[in-house]
């Protein structure tokens, strides 16, 4: 016989069996009791739930497929998707797949509304001088940094509906968990050592295994802190930098104004978008843990310690804390405004080497390593001095500070902690309990030891909190410094946006931003200027440099205009005056309304090629996005680039998609003839070619003209070759006069050009009749340097290759003045 077992299951097993074969049985006879209709509908629902479910998932599945499919073919095409509430999405490669950002741009309103807080500051904010920003105010903590700060706040957190509220409500839950953590582990501490005092060993283990539970989750506590507080500051930039990018890049174009123009942040805002910012956005962030959380803190512990220790106590801990803040902020050197300047520099230091950068093959024709080298090490040498002072004077405050809130704060920490023990009347529930009639000695003791390890932890977190809200003096002093950056930036480019130039207290200067009294009339089908001065503009509040007193001219569709004259005269000061680069400061400019197709379209003197394909070099500005939705397709792109002279461009680099550096891939020539290729692409109207085809040879620039003109283009061709005129109606030749401020315009071809190109040809003809006299004594040198070679020789004729070169010389000489005769005539 078998022996049974003995082996039986545990109550937990035998809990968990009951319990279920309790409900199954419940179950079993609910289901006996319904009717069969209920039980068919139940199936059927059942039945239903899992195929809506499954369908879901697959519709769900094929969804997310196509949208990464789409993400990949967008992102190897550089294009984007325009939403009907017109913002935009892209996708940006993450991982293996794509990431989806959907970009809302900032609406006109909120500039509008935003145009008060760094225009037009409160006075009592020390901001509103006429400069904006202000000269005079320095970066600090005063009431200019208060109204900075909240202006960029206004901007951050939108609304409190927000992302960025959410963040910052989520942060400040976990702040608050974290002070109530440390009021549970102070009291926690006081057991743990009264147990291990009074010898309960039971009691001790419990309190380490409470300790440890408490402090994994605690641990969880400041990861999250820490997370959260980056989450924030990512929000914060991410806010700021879309903020900014769609005040700085727009049709009002920004961008060139801001350092051509107005000049109120130095050489760009490059400095300010890629790091002030982003340093502000750090300490912006970092103030909601460094500065609020530990105000909680002082506030919460300050409680528990006037419970545990009276009245005395928190009347020396608050004057402690104001006479330390005291102390600190009166030696606190001016770290904002130290903090500015070496913002400043470094963004002086950061823009000679963009400079050395951009201008590298120039540099190295000329052989000038050794003078950049000088003026970058003048500059580095600069910014070492400003930051090794920076370092001296946190030295000495850094020792204050140290001796203050640690070795002060921890000796007057135990001088309130004996409080219960050497005052007991003074000493709140401490001294109470030292009041009270103990029977046995220990536990007295026992007491005092649970009451003094509780007190200390308080009093740690308290100095801790203490101690960065006075480090906080300093990282405020920094912030401030950052958010002038910052603030400097933002309303700088309101100015520029809002056109919002004026002088209190003195006269305008003529030709400065503050004198602009010109019109631009848009949507012109043609190109109109009517007594318009061409001026060089100065930085603001300098006047500009008058280079033509009043211009009139009229280009209608056509007539192609070529504008010509010597170096420095204007030429390309008119095409920046009609693309709105530069102001009208009197008399009206009439121009087509848009850009590009249909409107008019101008090619600058260096060639720009953008990062991306080469899909992107020839439909640029546009994108693969825009290009579909005018209907175009790459058999249009080919056809462009052939029409270019550039048709084997695609398959020598490898199609369409393929990314390089083309600035440095392409020629020059093919740089030129690749900016043809996009105004054949756009198709306007109208087109400014400024020294368009310097780099192309003469016979692939007549075709490339003659291309443009059949495409029915009008163009206004700035250049200095006179082979141009053929291909050209009128023609605006500036330079004239005395001073070379006059100008005239002319039709191409009338009986005045015709004489004045007669009197060229009769000056001509007068110079070739006297060849046969130079060539003549030109045999006459030769012999004569022929017999000094050889002293006391013979007479010995120079080499053959110099008679030779001489016959070239002459031949070339005729043959270019032939060639000049013949365009002359063309031309006529």
């Amino acid at each position: 016989m078998a022996a049974q077992s003995t082996l039986r299951g545990s109550a937990a097993e035998e809990a968990l069996a009951a319990f279920f074969d309790k409900y199954s049985e419940l179950i079993r006879t609910r289901l006996r009791n319904t009717n069969k209709t209920t039980r068919l509908l139940a199936t059927l629902a059942l039945a239903t739930s899992i195929i809506l479910a499954g369908e879901g998932s697959r519709r769900w599945w094929k969804r997310r497929r196509a949208e990464k499919e789409q993400g990949l073919k967008l992102v190897r095409t550089n294009s984007w998707l325009h939403n009907k509430d017109g913002s935009r999405t892209i996708y940006v490669p993450y991982k293996d797949g794509t990431s989806k950002v959907v970009i809302h741009g900032t609406k006109p309103l909120t500039f509008e509304a935003h145009r008060r807080l760094f225009l037009n500051p409160p006075r009592v904010s020390g901001l509103g001088d006429g400069q904006v920003p202000s000269a005079q105010t320095k970066a600090g903590l005063n009431l200019a940094f208060l109204h900075q700060f909240l202006s960029l706040m206004s901007i951050m957190i939108p609304r409190w509906t927000s992302k960025e509220a959410g963040l910052l409500v989520s942060h400040g839950a976990f702040l608050m968990l974290r002070t109530y953590l440390s009021l549970v582990v102070a009291r926690l501490d006081g057991e743990i050592v009264r147990d291990l005092v009074a010898g309960n060993g039971k009691q001790f283990l419990w309190g380490l295994v409470k300790w440890c539970g408490l402090g994994g989750f605690a641990s969880y506590t400041n990861a999250m802190i820490k997370f959260l507080e980056s989450k924030v500051s990512i929000a914060f930039r991410t806010r700021l930098t879309r903020y900014i990018h769609d005040l700085y890049l727009n049709d009002n174009l920004n961008y060139y104004k801001l350092s051509n123009l107005d000049g109120g942040v130095g050489q760009g805002a490059d400095q300010f978008i890629t790091q002030d910012l982003t340093l502000f956005c750090a300490a912006a962030a970092n103030l909601y843990s460094s500065l609020g959380k530990p105000f909680v803190d002082i506030c919460v512990f300050n409680y528990q310690l006037y419970r545990s220790l009276g009245p005395l106590a928190l009347t020396g801990l608050l004057s402690n804390y104001f006479l330390t803040a005291s102390i600190l902020r009166r030696l606190s050197p001016p770290f904002g405004k130290l903090k500015a300047v070496e913002g400043r520099k470094e963004g002086d230091f950061r823009s000679l080497h963009a400079r050395l950068i951009a201008n590298a093959e120039e540099i190295a024709f000329y052989g000038g390593a050794e003078m950049e080298k000088t003026f970058l090490n003048k500059e580095f040498k600069s910014l070492k001095n400003w930051m090794e002072g920076i370092y001296m004077l946190k030295i000495r405050y850094n020792i204050l500070e140290d001796f203050i809130l640690k070795y002060s704060w921890s000796a007057y920490g135990y001088l309130l902690s004996s409080l219960p023990v050497f005052l007991p009347a003074w000493g709140g529930l401490g001294g109470a309990t030292e009041r009270t009639d103990h029977t046995e000695k220990h536990g007295r003791e026992r007491s005092r030891m649970k009451h003094f390890i509780t007190n200390k932890r308080l009093m740690l977190s308290l100095a801790d909190a203490g101690g960065r809200m006075m480090y906080s003096i300093k990282d405020l002093s920094e912030l401030a410094g950052y958010t002038s950056r910052v603030y400097t930036l933002i309303s700088t480019l309101h100015r520029v946006h809002a056109n919002a130039y004026y002088v209190r207290g003195r006269e305008n200067e003529l030709y400065s931003l503050s004198d602009v009294q010109g019109t631009t009339q848009k949507g012109f089908d043609g190109v109109r200027l009517e007594n318009v001065p061409i001026v060089a503009p100065a930085l603001w509040p300098q006047g500009g440099e008058e280079l033509i007193e009043s211009l009139s001219m009229m280009v209608r569709r056509g007539d192609h205009l070529l504008i010509s004259g010597p170096n420095g005269v204007g030429k390309s000061a008119i095409a920046r005056v009609i693309a709105g680069l530069w102001p009208v400061y009197r008399g009206l400019v009439s121009r087509p309304k848009n850009n590009g197709e249909d409107g008019i379209m101008f090619l600058p003197q260096r060639p720009y090629l953008s990062i991306g394909t080469l899909r992107d070099q020839v439909i640029y500005p546009d994108g693969e996005a825009d290009m579909r939705e005018k209907r175009k397709t790459e058999y249009d792109l080919k056809r462009a680039l052939e029409q270019a002279r550039l048709g084997y461009l695609p398959d020598r680099e490898g199609g369409w998609d393929t990314r390089k550096e083309w600035k440095d891939v392409l020629s020059g020539g093919e740089k030129q003839r690749l900016a043809i290729a996009r105004l054949l692409y756009h198709e306007p109207q109208y087109a400014f070619i400024d020294e368009g085809t310097s780099a192309v040879s003469s016979d692939v620039e007549g075709l490339l003209y003659e291309t443009c003109k059949d495409k029915g283009i009008t163009l206004i061709t700035i250049s200095t070759r006179a082979s141009l005129k053929k291909y050209h109606t009128y023609n605006l030749v500036l330079g004239l006069g005395e001073r070379g401020d006059e100008w005239e315009f002319q039709r191409i071809g009338t009986e005045r050009e015709k004489m004045h190109v007669e009197r060229e040809l009769q000056e001509l003809r007068e110079r070739l009749a006297q060849v046969e006299k130079w060539k003549a004594r030109h045999e006459e040198i030769e012999k004569e340097l022929a017999k000094v070679w050889v002293e006391g020789g013979d007479d010995l004729s120079p080499p053959p290759y110099v008679v030779e070169e001489d016959k070239f010389d002459d031949a070339t000489e005729g043959a270019t003045e032939e060639g000049t005769l013949v365009e002359a005539s063309d031309a006529q």
